[in-house]
């Protein structure tokens, strides 16, 4: 379970609501970041850490929407069948977020940017939300790092050579 007071875990949730107010009016992204940061320091005085983390939250955002196009194509890559368009706002931005970890600044392990997004949409998402993230996640891994995939499978079962006997 994720613990509330995690300053990562703030920081996602900071990124993801600035990126959400963002794809709908698409106004100046750092302005829109430092007053979502100040709101929280302002929500929370008594939780310092909340500001511990505002470089990943900034570095998300700006990540996020200066690679929109790439992440854009990797999510119709991996979901065929859910347009861009029908994708809920919230799921899409959480997916942006996590795919950006995940596929383009590769800072953290593959499982904590999964775990992350899957936690964000139970938060924010709707009843299905984190089995939606968690299935195209798992599909960009699949397909698109196919090297960490490999490190999850089964050792294959191959059969040893038979001994040829004279």
């Amino acid at each position: 379970m994720k613990i509330k007071n995690d300053p990562r875990h703030k920081a996602r949730i900071i990124a993801l609501q600035t990126l959400f107010e963002w794809s709908f009016n698409s106004t100046n992204i750092e302005e829109i970041i430092d007053r979502d940061l100040n709101y929280s320091v302002e929500e929370n005085p008594q939780d310092g850490d909340a500001q511990s983390d505002s470089s990943l939250a900034l570095f998300l955002t700006k990540g996020v929407t200066e690679n929109l196009d790439a992440l854009d194509k990797i999510i119709e890559v991996c979901a065929p069948e859910w347009p861009l368009s029908q994708i809920a706002k919230v799921d899409l931005e959480i997916l942006r977020i996590a795919i950006y970890e995940l596929y383009i600044a590769r800072r953290v392990p593959p499982k904590v940017a999964i775990d992350e997004a899957v936690e964000l949409a139970k938060e924010f998402g709707g009843e299905n939300s984190s089995k939606f993230v968690n299935g195209v996640l798992g599909t960009v891994v699949k397909q698109m790092i196919p090297e960490l995939d490999k490190d999850k499978s089964l050792p294959s079962k191959s059969k040893s050579p038979k001994k040829v006997v004279k």
